[in-house]
């Protein structure tokens, strides 16, 4: 027998043996899938229960759940909760515990570091006793529901994702839920949408690299953009305390942080980046910077065709599978002060009540009000790591944490606390060292050492947990605002609707006063000595102080992240949103509420995929020479005709793909010779306002390209560079002729399981898991906003997470979407049937009164008492 056939024989040996083993584990993968499968129909009986609860599932798999007590309520949605997502709530029980490394084992390791240095299990714990008596016991209902569905199966019928990570890592016995495994949930939500945050070390790591100016450039103060801010003058009066930015100012002639470079450790630079890349292995799972932006709006009766007002909702944040969202209803068969609820909406799995959505009464909204309410600190220690505070210097608490590993050995750490926070640099391997040795702000010797800790207003306990229950209970917008008081993090922006035609808004949370930062005039704008109490947080903004309005004359309330008001009191931040999604609102409402506006007319307005800032770079673009190169010319005109429109595909894609890498291309032409690799420039909304103002100053430094020597560029260059590369760009991807390009071929969303979507993983388990790229319309600063990142390609990487219109005339008449579908096992039907309608910016019918939900029901399941 020759070489040849030998060969041949043993390869189609091992295809076939292959073969086989992809087969097994292919049925394996789909039996474990069938037994995860929860039961919707029968009986089911749950200890604990006083009486029976209907679960009623509707086409889209949603469950409307009806009982007689409050608590028998929170124990049916935490077993419904648990039947379609529990591995979600498990991944993110253990996310906000410190304890991933015990799930999918040594790659957990970096964000249990800093969940354990935060603290954010013991915030929790210390959250709990703080709650009221009835949010306690709803805590503890939604618990034992939870508790029962683990105890009716094993842990390979819980969810598929258990029996998959059992053939790498030891199995480990599933704890039973507590009320703090959901209260320190709203920890880690907090956590994703805190604000500038990051911002603040940014602009610390770019000190020495580029002027000051510059810095000044990338982060202007957005009040000046022109655009209106939520509260118009005379909507909301604020109180007579002076802002913030009023406390004399100490550090103003003081230059920025800025930290001598030494032969044994980084600059601050380095360092600050290595704290920044340290904090970020935490999972942002809801989004993280602009990718937790949103819309909302609430518009009064005054202007509806129905005489009562409509409120429309759709928050952007990070895009996952399953999504973040659960949709379900909790109604009493009747109202009493002991079963308060008949309300419907968004939940998050692994927290009773509902997030956003309506009640009977009255509906409201969320958009992230992304106030500074962190602050970096240097801390200055000597070299017994005592901490200098005010001349005197004293030894920071400290803990030890012990973090299991799955597969792997125990890790132990030592978390240091100042009166500041935790000491968040000791997560990073060189801060055994150490940490800087160098003076800063002009103080110390230079033989002290600094470490950098963190202030933030999540890492207080608080009675948050009181809040959401509050505003599933309140019937008006008095017990509204009573429950916000209660919302400490995250801050949010909160419109409201009442079916008696009231409109409203309201910024709760608790928002910290200090003193301005740097030369800068705006506090926390840069990291601020720790050693100097001066800088310390002095007080908190009181709730009464907060921007709120009822009824504004203008008959609109927009909450698109922009300013709040034009009011510097109190001061909230100078990060905000530019404005553009949020103005491009204002302007369609102010078209539909001539003939009045209908719930058709909010959808087509959550559908816009206008680019409010395509004209003024079409302009520039237009003002550059190309008669030498018809190559790039012939793309160009793609743009003389435009509207601005984003479609994923049909008129106006081809020109948005073309105006989208230009965009692309001019970051990195533009910004990304002078910044960092991983602070590239993403051309967000704020990239958007940057470039809005250097179009109009040819000789800017920015234009300049810092990779050529001795050559000095200014706009017509970069511009003309970018077009080049542009329409290069979309010919390898797209083809030759630029009129068959379509912008959804290249922004696209590939629906992502968070631990099983990896290249690591088998291929029969990410069939499994995941799903196919959708075609997307829309972009970042547009209202139909798909972000993408524009120093990572086209891909989307945040998006509207759900899609609500609450219509307070007849609220059966409201329509709701979620991103992916109720139900997190891969089997189920409803893994992914909402993507498709999603995508395409269509919306269901919510079914709301008993009569409503009667009809649309499909599945009937009666969680009943033991006998």
């Amino acid at each position: 027998m020759s070489r040849a056939r030998t060969l041949r024989r043993v390869a189609i040996g091992v295809v076939a043996a292959l073969l086989v083993l992809v087969v097994g584990l292919a049925v394996v993968v789909l039996s474990f899938a069938q037994a995860a499968t929860p039961q919707t129909t029968g009986r089911i009986t749950v200890d604990g229960m006083s009486a029976e609860v209907t679960v009623a599932r509707d086409a889209s798999g949603v469950p409307h759940l009806t009982g007689s007590t409050l608590e028998d309520l929170a124990r049916a949605q935490g077993f419904v909760h648990a039947q379609d997502r529990f591995f979600d709530m498990d991944l993110r029980r253990h996310i906000a515990s410190g304890r991933l490394s015990e799930l999918v084992g040594k790659s957990g390791l970096p964000a249990d570091r800093v969940v354990r240095t935060l603290g954010w299990h013991q915030v929790a714990e210390q959250s709990v006793p703080l709650l009221a008596p009835e949010t306690r016991r709803v805590l503890q209902a939604y618990s034992e529901g939870v508790n029962a569905y683990l105890e009716s199966r094993s842990r390979n019928r819980l969810s598929l994702e258990y029996a998959v990570l059992g053939i790498s890592l030891p199995d480990r016995p599933i704890e039973d839920w507590t009320p703090v495994d959901s209260v320190a949930w709203l920890t880690a939500m907090a956590w994703d949408l805190k604000g500038n945050y990051t911002d603040e070390l940014s602009r610390a790591r770019l000190t020495g690299r580029v002027t000051r100016e510059q810095i000044i450039d990338l982060y202007p103060p957005f009040e000046r953009t022109g655009h209106d801010p939520i509260l118009g003058t005379g909507d909301w009066a604020p109180g007579a305390r002076p802002p913030a930015s009023s406390v004399p100012n100490a550090l103003a002639d003081v230059p920025a942080p800025s930290v001598g470079e030494t032969s044994s450790v980084p600059t601050a630079p380095d360092w600050y980046a290595a704290v920044q890349d340290a904090l970020a292995a935490v999972p942002a799972l809801y989004g993280r910077g602009e990718g937790v932006g949103s819309n909302s709006w609430v518009v009064s009766g005054d202007l509806t065709k129905s005489g009562k007002p409509l409120l429309a909702n759709d928050p952007h944040l990070g895009t996952r599978l399953p999504g973040i969202w659960y949709q379900n209803s909790l109604t009493c068969q009747t109202l009493t002060e002991a079963c308060p609820l008949r309300v419907s909406g968004f939940s998050f799995p692994g927290l009773p009540g509902i997030m956003i959505g309506h009640n009977d009464r009255i509906a409201w909204g969320f958009t992230n009000l992304g106030p500074d309410v962190s602050d970096f600190y240097l801390e200055r220690t000597d070299v017994e790591g005592r901490v200098l505070k005010d001349g005197v210097w004293t030894q920071p608490e400290t803990r030890v944490e012990r973090i299991q590993v799955a597969g792997g050995p125990t890790e132990t750490i030592t978390v240091r606390t100042t009166s500041h926070g935790p000491i968040v640099s000791d997560v990073l391997p060189s801060a055994k060292d150490g940490g800087v040795h160098a003076p800063t702000f002009g103080a110390g010797a230079s033989g002290d050492v600094y470490a950098l800790s963190l202030a933030w207003t999540g890492l207080r306990p608080s009675k948050t947990a009181d809040a959401l229950l509050g505003l599933n209970k309140a019937r008006d917008f008095t017990q509204f605002r009573t429950a916000l008081r209660d919302l400490a993090a995250p801050s949010q922006n909160v419109i409201y609707a009442d079916v008696d035609g009231h409109i409203g808004y309201q910024a709760p949370g608790v928002i910290p006063v200090r003193a301005p930062s740097g030369d800068t005039g705006v506090p926390g704008y840069w990291p601020s000595p720790g050693w100097d109490s001066h800088h310390d947080w002095s007080a908190e903004v009181p709730f009464d102080d907060l921007p709120w309005a009822l009824d504004p004359a203008g008959g609109v309330i927009v909450a698109a992240n922009q300013q709040v008001s034009a009011s510097p009191t109190p001061f909230l931040t100078t990060d905000w949103d530019p404005g553009y999604r949020s103005q491009r609102i204002h302007d369609l409402l102010s078209r539909t509420a001539t003939g009045g506006s209908t719930v058709a007319d909010m959808e087509a307005i959550q559908r816009d995929d206008r680019d409010p800032t395509a004209q003024a770079l079409i302009a520039a673009l237009n003002d550059v020479d190309l008669r030498s190169d018809p190559f790039t010319a012939s793309a160009r005109e793609l743009l003389n005709s435009w509207d601005g429109s984003s479609p994923a595909r049909g008129k106006g894609s081809a020109a948005a793909a073309y105006l989208n890498a230009v965009w692309s291309h001019l970051m990195l032409l533009t910004f990304d010779d002078e910044l960092p690799e991983d602070m590239a420039a993403n051309g967000g909304a704020r990239f958007r306002f940057v470039m809005s103002h250097l179009l109009t100053e040819p000789n800017h430094v920015w234009w300049d390209d810092a990779k050529t020597p001795g050559v000095v560029e200014g706009r017509g260059a970069i511009l003309s560079q970018a077009m080049v590369d542009a329409r290069e760009d979309l010919t390898r991807r797209l083809g030759k002729d630029p009129k068959g390009w379509q912008w959804g071929e290249l922004h696209t969303w590939t629906p992502t399981h968070p631990v099983l979507g990896g290249d690591n993983v088998p291929g029969i388990v990410r069939w499994a898991f995941n799903d196919d790229p959708v075609r997307l319309g829309g972009g970042s600063a547009i209202v139909n906003a798909n972000g993408w990142d524009a120093s990572k390609g086209y891909a989307v990487t945040w998006a509207p997470s759900m899609r609500m219109v609450v219509d307070l005339a007849d609220l059966d008449a409201s329509v709701w979407i979620n991103q992916t579908g109720a139900s997190g096992h891969p089997l189920s039907d409803h893994y992914t049937d909402q993507v498709a309608d999603w995508a395409a910016g269509r919306n269901r019918p919510w079914p709301f009164t008993a009569r409503a939900v009667a009809a649309a029901t499909e599945d009937t399941l009666v969680l009943a008492p033991r006998s």
